[in-house]
């Protein structure tokens, strides 16, 4: 995928890591993915990382002892944070973070969907998001992981107005997308049939690799680990990996026989 100016509302547009070590994180990240990153002070130390100058995600550090943190956050875009906040609610999720300011830059939200997921909200100022999709060592793909498919599916259509295409309904494996064809942006997955009843639900970040095996291999020299072996399947060689401080994330190269 080329380089993007802006995401389509009710897309995901940016992706963060929450960590109890940034530090670690940056050096983790900068050196898998050959990242830079700029820690901006005047944000509580977020950190931009940038793919050959372009901005590719974020980072921030947990100073709060004992709150949940080692876990990526997928941001959706919308023109109106506070009117999505309170669709939100009124479709049967709940309000985590109220909208707040970010500078100039825009206006961030966090919200629970009903299967118990946090999405990000992001309401566009001077920052756009995601600047490249889909190229080595950028994101690729955004999947959300849930444990009440049936529930979230309306959710996001009614809140975020989003596309929905069925991808397989078999009772094994249920799959939409944000938009068909070359032109799906996100998924969702159901677990219920994989996962205990009381897992937690979530966002899985995919970041586009050029070789699937030599980054999970390189992860690993770097202090992370391989939760899911690379594998060839019809949507590239996928892999799950953990960062240093246990963060899941996932890659997606080309398949073998590619």
């Amino acid at each position: 995928m080329p380089t993007r100016d802006s995401a389509p509302v009710g897309a995901p547009c940016w992706i963060d890591l929450f960590t109890d070590d940034a530090p670690r994180a940056h050096r983790f990240y900068a050196d898998l993915f050959g990242w830079t990153f700029e820690v901006n002070e005047e944000f509580g130390g977020y950190t931009r990382f940038s793919r050959d100058g372009v901005a590719v995600a974020g980072c921030m550090g947990n100073d709060q002892p004992g709150h949940p943190s080692n876990f990526w956050t997928v941001y959706l875009r919308v023109d109106d944070i506070a009117a999505s906040v309170e669709a939100a609610r009124s479709a049967g999720g709940s309000e985590l973070l109220a909208p707040m300011p970010v500078g100039e830059l825009g206006h961030m939200a966090m919200i629970g969907d009903p299967g118990g997921a946090a999405t990000g909200l992001w309401q566009v100022g001077t920052f756009e998001g995601i600047g490249v999709l889909g190229e080595p060592n950028a994101p690729g793909w955004f999947e959300l992981h849930t444990t009440g498919y049936d529930a979230v599916l309306p959710f996001y259509r009614d809140v975020f107005g989003w596309d929905l295409h069925t991808m397989s309904d078999t009772p094994e494996f249920r799959y939409s997308t944000l938009g068909e064809a070359e032109g799906q942006l996100a998924g969702i997955s159901d677990d219920a049939v994989h996962s205990p009843a009381d897992s937690p639900s979530y966002w899985a970040v995919y970041i586009a690799v050029a070789d699937a095996d030599a980054t999970a291999a390189r992860s690993v020299e770097l202090g992370g680990a391989v939760a899911m072996q690379p594998e060839d399947t019809p949507y590239g060689r996928l892999a799950v990996l953990t960062d240093p401080t246990g963060s899941r994330f996932s890659i997606m190269g080309a398949t073998t026989d590619a």
